[in-house]
């Protein structure tokens, strides 16, 4: 990669694949970076009737660009020239006509069937008369635009193969105008310098300022926007057209000296054909000559002779891209191999394209089912956050919860003296009052059936939003919003089948509590002996009195102090059993069962990609393409 044709037509080929492939520069397309913005280029910049469409046809050396009133330059025109060897002939082909050359620069009146030719032999096309250039730009500009006096930044790739160029490249850009004429809209000054401006103000864009001569400098649109974009003037080439047309006994000296009007790099001159000249059809190679003689015998320039002129032009601007593409290569290089990394990174996170066949596709949907179950048990297992939550339900929710049950209330002394009333009915019990012990020990375990099913729910509400949670961080549902919802309907309605089945069994266990008390604690408990012998030392006891009640509410509390103990054990271990595991063991079972009985049809509606997604991937594929493209003509 050492010439200068193969630099600059390195870039021209990853120029014509950018465009292809949507990225063009200047757009407004910022979904990825643009590989276009990185390539070195020469935008050419100019006021209307400054001499613009001229310098470039001087540079090519052929009549080829529309021409009349207005804006006619309406979009980027990438004009690639190609120098070939001397005698060879001259042809021009767009990119959007691929095989097709023109070999007629201008339009003829006539039809294309009476004056073109095929030549079969390389499956190349010839065109000549009608299927002219400058027709051919008018038309592919309509295509876009309409026949209006819009604009576009969708640029029109021209390349032109001709012994008489240098290889160059350009970006011929719309004139820069003040006002806006009939047909267009207001805005159309600035949509232009927005256009041109998104281009220039690009660090490896390299500024081709055209200006008239016959104008005063200062109020060059071109150099006033060529000073904005580039203060220094490192990037910017300075032309002076019309040079012959300014009033006698003046000259532009001073400005393509660079004392008027300083830039780093140097003014050139250019002397354009007359308006006569042009309509009289002199031809392009005719005009260099004229130009020539122009600058060789003229008393203000003919000491810069040498380094004025369009074919000057050209070699200076052809030199300096070589020079410019040569040093920014290996940065390209590295962005393009960084970039091709990042954007295989997202197509495998975007997924695979969906598969047609009903095998593949039932695989794709256990696949990402999988995904959101392995996420799902991380979170359960601590592998991510969110399942500690489940202990705090029982380590401090379930506690509490017990410990503000109205047990106190329950056992006043008022509250225990009526129910034993209450339990003994006509017959007074004659040791100890069992009924109004049992009474009173069931009505206390009954407040444990609160905080038991509040835990169930405490626990079933954190499986909902760890489901969420998951089925938020499974990349692979986020490509199919069907699946995703049906995902969630099934995973939930199994939490609702666990928690119905937590809640039963909960409860059981409070009722096991009630249905059969635990007879040694109260074996264990001191007996109340009846003060009959008269001994005044033996403790007396009324079976009516208050002491007697507040025993017996103690006793009770001491019972109740010990079952709660023992189901803040073992609640835990139900709703673990019940929920957690079966969340962790069978959420999707049935979900799986339904999906072995859908036909082909069903699972494409599951697959049923976010319209978004499917065009993030598609953009993706095609700037992976090409990268890859633009790498492979670096490598090559």
């Amino acid at each position: 990669m050492t010439t200068m044709e193969s630099l600059i037509g390195l870039v021209n080929r990853i120029q014509r694949a950018c465009t292809v492939l949507g990225d063009y520069g200047g757009g407004d397309n910022n979904t990825f970076s643009s590989l276009w913005e990185a390539l070195p280029s020469v935008a050419v910049v100019g006021g209307q009737s400054s001499g613009k469409s001229s310098v470039l046809e001087s540079i090519v050396g052929r009549d080829f660009l529309p021409r009349g009133s207005g804006i006619v330059t309406r979009r980027p025109l990438v004009l690639q020239l190609h120098k070939t060897d001397d005698g060879s002939q001259e042809y021009a082909e767009f990119l959007h006509l691929p095989k097709r050359r023109f070999t007629d620069f201008v339009a003829d009146s006539g039809c294309m069937d009476c004056s073109s030719s095929v030549n079969f032999e390389f499956g190349t096309y010839f065109f000549r008369g009608a299927g002219a250039v400058r027709n051919e730009i008018q038309e592919e500009t309509d295509r876009i635009t309409g026949k209006t006096k819009q604009i576009s930044p969708v640029p029109i790739h021209l390349s032109i193969y001709s012994p008489n160029v240098v290889n160059l490249t350009l970006i011929d850009l719309p004139g820069l105008t003040k006002v806006a004429i009939e047909g267009q809209p207001e805005s159309i000054v600035e949509d232009i310098e927005t256009m041109v401006r998104s281009y220039v103000e690009k660090p490896n864009c390299i500024i081709l300022a055209i200006s008239p001569a016959n104008q005063d400098i200062a109020t060059s649109d071109a150099m006033k926007l060529a000073r904005a974009v580039d203060p220094s003037g490192d990037r910017t080439f300075g032309v002076l057209t019309k040079l012959d047309l300014m009033d006698k006994g003046t000259n532009a000296l001073d400005v393509l000296e660079g004392r008027s009007y300083r830039l780093q790099q140097p003014w050139v001159g250019i002397v354009n054909r007359s308006q006569a000249d042009i309509n009289k059809n002199v031809d392009m190679i005719v005009a260099r000559r004229k130009e020539r003689e122009y600058f060789a015998t003229s008393p203000d320039y003919g000491h810069l002779a040498s380094k004025m002129g369009s074919e000057y032009l050209a070699k200076l601007l052809s030199q300096h891209l070589e020079s410019v593409i040569r040093s920014r290569i290996p940065s390209i290089t590295s962005s393009i191999n960084k970039t091709i990394d990042e954007l295989e990174s997202e197509m495998d996170h975007l997924g695979r394209p969906i598969a047609l066949d009903a095998g593949a596709q039932l695989y794709t949907v256990l696949e990402v089912c999988r995904a959101f179950e392995r996420i799902f048990k991380e979170h359960l297992d601590g592998g991510r956050p969110g399942g500690d939550r489940i202990y705090g339900v029982f380590d401090n929710q379930l506690p509490a919860a017990l410990k503000k049950l109205p047990f106190d209330r329950h056992l006043s002394l008022q509250n225990v003296r009526r129910v034993v009333s209450e339990a003994d009915g006509y017959q007074p019990h004659l040791i100890a009052p069992e009924q109004g012990y049992r009474r009173l020990i069931e009505g206390a375990l009954n407040y444990f059936r609160g905080p038991a099913e509040a835990s169930v729910d405490a626990v079933h509400f954190v499986l909902k939003e760890l489901v969420r949670k998951s089925i938020g961080e499974t990349q692979e549902l986020k490509r199919f919003p069907t699946l995703q919802a049906d995902l969630a309907a099934a995973a939930n309605e199994a939490l609702e089948r666990f928690r119905d089945e937590s809640k039963k069994t909960v409860v059981r266990l409070v009722d096991m509590e009630s249905s059969y008390l635990t007879v040694d604690f109260f074996r264990k408990l001191p007996q109340e002996v009846e003060n009959k012998g008269g001994n005044p030392q033996a403790p007396v006891t009324d079976r009516y009195g208050e002491g007697h009640f507040r025993r017996i509410g103690s006793n009770v509390s001491s019972y109740v102090g010990m079952v709660s103990d023992t189901l803040k054990n073992t609640i835990p271990k139900a709703v673990v059993f019940c929920q957690v595991k079966e969340a962790k063991q069978s959420l999707l079972t049935r979900f799986y069962t339904q999906l072995g009985k859908k036909e082909g049809k069903q699972l494409l509606q599951l697959l049923d990609e976010d319209p978004a997604l499917m065009e993030r991937r598609q953009q993706c594929a095609k700037r992976l393409e090409l990268y890859k493209a633009a790498r492979d003509e670096i490598d090559s």
